[in-house]
């Protein structure tokens, strides 16, 4: 008798424990379900980098993107003018000094933008933006060729290709200033219209247009 009961509270128990091992199963299941992914902890991540209200849209990333590049080449037209080498006139060595001293600053700013944004500096080209397309960027083959020249003929060449590269950096600060939400963004655009059509003012007065 004494057996039997020994037996009925073991099996008892026994019962007891695979219940028991069964809820610290479900629980265990319960608890990887609640477990965000790697995948979904590190997007979470990412998102906290973007602050909330962000004060910038698409057309501020893509003006920032596309200026940058804009204006460099512009400085590497200025850097070739001011090569003694190209005995580029007094005037047009001023606008050079000058070109630099106004765009260098401006590419920083973009690029602290970008940074802060946590945009690329680049602009994603698989939709067509090509930096060789943009307006009045200089081919490769036309910054060869204006490095190849002198004095007169240089002074000329340059004023040209720099008034269609204005031209070009003041049609994308115009699409800025249409469609832009950054206020500083914005201004700068109006900023670089004001003086670039400036600068084309001037070079149109040297050419004698």
């Amino acid at each position: 008798m004494k057996g039997t009961n020994i037996l009925m509270k073991l099996r008892h128990l026994a019962i007891i424990a695979a219940v028991g091992s069964l809820g610290l199963a479900a629980c265990g299941s319960d608890a990887e379900e609640g477990t965000p992914s790697s995948e979904a902890a590190a997007a979470s991540d990412a998102a906290a980098t973007v602050p909330a209200g962000a004060d910038f849209n698409t057309a501020d990333v893509e003006f920032a993107q596309g200026m940058i590049p804009h204006h460099e080449q512009a400085i590497e037209m200025a850097d070739i003018a001011l090569d003694p080498t190209v005995e580029a006139g007094q005037q047009v060595r001023d606008l050079a000094t000058q070109i630099k001293g106004a765009q260098d600053p401006e590419i920083e700013l973009m690029t602290g933008w970008l940074t802060a944004w946590g945009q690329p500096m680049q602009m994603d080209t698989s939709e067509g933006h090509e930096m060789s397309t943009m307006d009045g960027m200089m081919t490769a083959e036309e910054m060869d060729s204006l490095g190849t020249m002198k004095s007169a003929e240089f002074d000329t060449m340059w004023m040209e290709t720099m008034t269609r590269h204005h031209e070009g950096a003041i049609a994308m600060a115009e699409t800025e200033k249409a469609s832009g939400a950054n206020p500083e963004a914005v201004a700068v655009a109006d900023q670089i219209i004001a003086a670039q059509q400036a600068e084309i003012a001037e070079m149109q007065a040297l050419l004698g247009a």
